[in-house]
């Protein structure tokens, strides 16, 4: 029970390592290096592989030696070159858009693969390389190994070309929005419920609390194996951390109705842990990642309220994707019966974690606070739920209290005032 779920918290750190990919294509190139020269007959100098064609190479052993080393030498100082511009790109969008936004780029599949194409070819021609022989020494040139490399050094060109339009591109602030956002949208598909779900119990039996084995950050939940367990031993488990938080050594993060064997068991097997934390589980991931990019460049030192516009404009987008749907309520039942409850997200705190810290650091920026009141505005007119709509409402009563108090020129204030009217009559049109 919850090795499944262990497996995948597992694979989704995994992804963010960046020598996997790379590792991967540089043993796929060895033993293409290899399986190519396997295919060369023994003795075969000036006797090119058949099937190569006019394409191929039919030059000597010293043209092969020179060609081979030319291919190595500068396919490793591109490499270096890729490496260099993408820790580049890192210390750059570490200062402006955060440290925690690194995981995005870190994880690209793209970035990762272009250093394994460029280390994979280095490879590959020192493997070929080693069997290039001349007359002297045992004639054998592995015509179509080469034949190869030079297609490889091919791909390589043209894989730099495209690696520097990649960076130009994927370091641009709109750009690692939309990618953020696209997770976040991905969240809300998996996170979130067609139908209502059953409500949780309002008095639940407070029994013995336990403590998991280990602490760092909850990546994971086995949910249904711990509701199974809690059924099939006729308890009730409630858990008081879900996933994202931080748990120190220690604390009791679940309680348990009744004394049962195995209750520790079953708790250790259904939490995964970890150093960092995960989006597999986290609705609020990505959105403290969006609210870091708003609240960096809100900072003096940057001042840039048209990306903290752009991050609430993706913000409202989100909620208008959540307004047909249901949230979880963190009861679990079998049989009828409630066996787990979980803390989850409500509407309340993941509209509390998209507005409050970029309201609060968006002092006197007229720009911010209207794009706050025109998102407000138009996710009320998508939402269909009367307690959803009060709490965009009550968003919207704090920023323009904030408007009355931070802006100074009484024009701004006025057209504030204006939008804060647009946003109360689409709450009564509602």
């Amino acid at each position: 029970m919850g090795s499944k779920f262990r497996l995948i918290a597992w694979i989704a750190v995994l992804g963010d390592q960046f020598w996997l990919r790379p590792a991967v294509l540089v043993l796929f190139c060895l033993g293409l290096a290899q399986s190519l020269i396997w295919l060369t007959p023994d003795q075969n100098l000036g006797a090119p592989a058949a099937g190569i064609g006019r394409w191929g190479y039919f030059g000597g052993a010293d043209g092969a030696r020179a060609l081979l080393s030319a291919i190595a030498a500068s396919t490793i100082g591109v490499a270096g070159t890729t490496f260099s511009i993408t820790i580049a790109a890192l210390s750059l969008a570490s200062g402006q858009m955060g440290p925690r936004l690194l995981r995005n780029f870190t994880r690209d599949a793209r970035n990762q693969v272009v250093l394994g194409i460029f280390l994979g070819t280095f490879a590959y021609a020192l493997m070929v390389l080693r069997t290039v022989r001349t007359v002297e020494e045992s004639p054998f040139i592995p015509h179509l190994a080469v034949t190869v490399g030079i297609a490889l050094a091919l791909v390589c060109l043209g894989t730099l070309v495209w690696f520097v339009h990649h960076i130009a591109t994927g370091i641009n602030v709109e750009t690692v929005i939309d990618t953020v956002h696209q997770d976040l949208c991905a969240a809300i598909r998996s996170g979130t419920l067609e139908a209502a779900d059953i409500q949780p119990p309002r008095d639940l039996p407070q029994g013995p609390g336990m403590a998991a084995e280990g602490g760092g950050y909850l990546q994971a939940v086995d949910l249904d194996a711990l509701a199974d367990w809690a059924a099939a031993h006729g308890v009730v488990v409630q858990l008081r951390v879900r996933a994202g938080d931080y748990v120190p050594t220690g604390f009791p993060a679940a309680r348990v109705s009744a004394v049962s064997a195995g209750a520790q068991e079953a708790l250790d097997a259904a939490l995964a842990f970890g150093r960092q934390p995960v989006p597999l589980q986290d609705l609020e991931y990505s959105v403290r990642q969006l609210s870091e990019i708003a609240v960096r460049a809100l900072s003096p030192g940057i001042n840039d309220p048209f990306t903290a516009g752009s991050v609430i404009d993706h913000m409202g987008d989100a909620l208008c994707r959540i307004a047909a749907r249901h949230l979880p309520t963190g009861a679990i039942e079998r049989e009828g019966r409630i066996v787990v409850v979980h803390p989850v997200t409500t509407y309340a705190g993941l509209c509390d974690a998209m507005f409050h810290m970029i309201r609060q650091n968006a002092a006197g920026s007229v720009h911010t606070l209207t794009r706050f009141l025109d998102v407000l505005g138009a996710v009320i007119e998508v939402e269909r739920f009367v307690d959803r709509r009060a709490e965009l409402l009550r968003h919207a009563d704090l920023v323009i209290a904030a408007a009355r108090r931070d802006v100074d020129d009484p024009s701004d204030r006025a057209d504030l005032e204006v939008r804060y009217r647009c946003v109360r009559e689409a709450m009564d049109r509602a």
